[in-house]
């Protein structure tokens, strides 16, 4: 939605009875109101390897970037780095003239700081985008979000949690196992070194996400096939264009998954050899089994504003869902934007819609 369309809207609204609207500014915001883009600004982390910092940082250059398009479209916008607790940061902002542009995932890598912040905005009364504190805080847990999308008819692949490596007998599950920390996102703990083939393998991947990342480690069957990331926005949700991840450089079926490396090691294999095609090529019966589990999900998981699922679809076409990410990276060349894109969005036109829906 350009910023001509979004005015376009407000017109209209002001010609329907009954309807009272405030003043719109050049951005499509309320004249009184003004955007803070808040965001982490994280300089060590307590958990994991030293090299997850890297996605924390992602979400810097991220904000500036996002403050900048707002600008463009003429809101007035604050950047408001976040290296404490979010009521500090924001002590200069009242929620009656501030409404918030929320990237922030917490500080230091610590577990669940990315629903607290949400939770304290709604707490404040303040106006903010993305997903509710209820909505990150499961889709963070891994095990929890998988009861719940099950619950609501969404197939994930078969899993077991392990909260220490002495559990480990084998039993349930069958190889190989992709094993990952329950509460990370981001791909953090993922890599080739996840995929286990044996039980001695799964025991000491389970120990190291244990000792590593300070949380039980889920493992679940790697599913082999095509990968989708599927992104939504909208309170009545809309699905953007299919995209599905290239893994033909990678000759080992095991190999193909969107790994830490992939995500964020700008120079590594992984990353120049995992390209995202969109809009994705598949068949109407393929498109409307995507669409339909990425639906399911959004509504499971309690979803708001806007958010990215992530799934695999096996040989016989079945679909498993993967993630399910709430208030997923915006930057320019990460997935939501590519889908926002190829549906006809800049990258402005984008921010603006996923800010007004904060409003609704």
């Amino acid at each position: 939605m350009t910023p001509k369309t979004v005015q376009k809207e407000n017109r209209a609204l002001r010609g329907s009875p009954g309807i009272a609207l405030e003043p719109q500014s050049a951005c499509g915001m309320s004249a009184s109101r003004s955007i803070v883009v808040l965001y982490n600004d994280d300089k060590r982390i307590i958990k994991g390897e030293p090299r997850d910092l890297i996605a924390g940082q992602g979400v810097i250059a991220c904000a500036h970037t996002l403050a900048n398009a707002l600008r463009v479209a003429g809101c007035q916008v604050a950047l408001v780095p976040l290296r404490g607790d979010v009521e500090l940061a924001l002590t200069s902002y009242p929620p009656s003239r501030w409404t918030v542009f929320n990237l922030g995932e917490g500080l230091e890598g610590r577990l669940f700081e990315e629903a607290r912040i949400a939770w304290a905005l709604e707490a404040m009364g303040y106006r903010f985008t993305g997903a509710k504190g209820d909505a990150i805080a499961l889709s963070l847990n891994k095990a929890r979000s998988k009861i719940a999308l099950a619950a609501n008819g969404v197939l994930t692949p078969p899993w077991q949690l392990f909260n220490h490596p002495d559990e480990v007998n084998g039993e349930y599950l069958q190889f190989p196992l992709i094993v990952k920390p329950v509460a990370e996102d981001a791909s953090i703990g993922v890599g080739p070194e996840s995929v286990a083939h044996s039980v001695d393998q799964l025991r000491e991947r389970v120990a190291y996400v244990v000792e590593k990342y300070r949380q039980s480690a889920l493992a679940e069957t790697f599913v082999r096939g095509r990968e989708f990331n599927i992104s939504l926005w909208g309170n009545q949700p809309e699905v953007l264009p299919l995209a599905e991840v290239d893994f033909g450089a990678f000759d080992d079926p095991n190999d193909r998954m969107v790994s830490f490396a992939a995500k964020w090691d700008v120079g590594s294999f992984e990353y120049t050899h995992t390209p995202v095609k969109c809009p994705a090529s598949v068949t109407p019966e393929e498109d409307n089994r995507i669409r339909t589990a990425a639906l399911k999900a959004w509504e499971a998981i309690g979803c708001r504003g806007y958010g990215r699922v992530d799934m695999r679809m096996d040989e016989d076409g079945q679909v498993y869902m993967l993630e399910v990410n709430c208030n997923p990276d915006l930057s320019p060349d990460a997935g939501f934007y590519r889908a926002a894109s190829a549906a006809g969005y800049d990258y402005t036109s984008m921010a603006l819609n996923i800010l007004r829906l904060s409003e609704e």
